[in-house]
């Protein structure tokens, strides 16, 4: 590399493949870490409403939702939120604002079976509270990861 022909290039992976695969990688990882957060503070919200009374009793076969439910399902709808992202990222030229108006549309849907599960009015509301309490983790977190100069 020390010779008079040298031009100083290098031959490497085109630049937009390693931004691309730089992106995708941060945003696996917000993601990872946001899911987590997610589960950990719904779960506590869910201690915490159980705490002061509500017993989470669903009607319809009577049974009462345990609180690793609460952990599982918000585990398992924050990777779908993360794929989504995902897709946006490769398949979308503004994937932060796509991802937005998905994400606050289907969790508004997502408020929808609470209010006709038939369970008590407190009971309703906690499980309202507990659909808002993930996503205001995930939306903003993956929102920033998706994020760019022209969004």
């Amino acid at each position: 590399m020390n010779s008079m022909n040298d031009t100083g290039v290098v031959a490497g992976p085109a630049a937009g493949r390693t931004s691309r695969t730089h992106r995708l990688r941060r945003l696996a990882g917000t993601g990872f870490i946001a899911t987590l957060a997610a589960m950990v503070v719904t779960t506590l919200a869910a201690a915490l409403a159980r705490a002061v009374g509500v017993d989470f009793e669903v009607p319809d076969g009577g049974e009462t939702i345990p609180l690793s439910g609460f952990a599982v399902v918000t585990g398992f709808f924050s990777v779908v939120g993360i794929v989504i992202a995902v897709a946006l990222l490769r398949w979308s030229a503004r994937p932060a604002k796509r991802f937005v108006w998905t994400a606050v549309s289907l969790t508004a849907i997502s408020l929808v079976p609470p209010l006709l599960s038939g369970a008590n009015t407190a009971t309703t509301t906690a499980l309202l509270g507990l659909h808002l309490v993930p996503a205001t983790v995930m939306i903003p977190a993956l929102a920033r990861s998706l994020r760019t100069r022209t969004d």
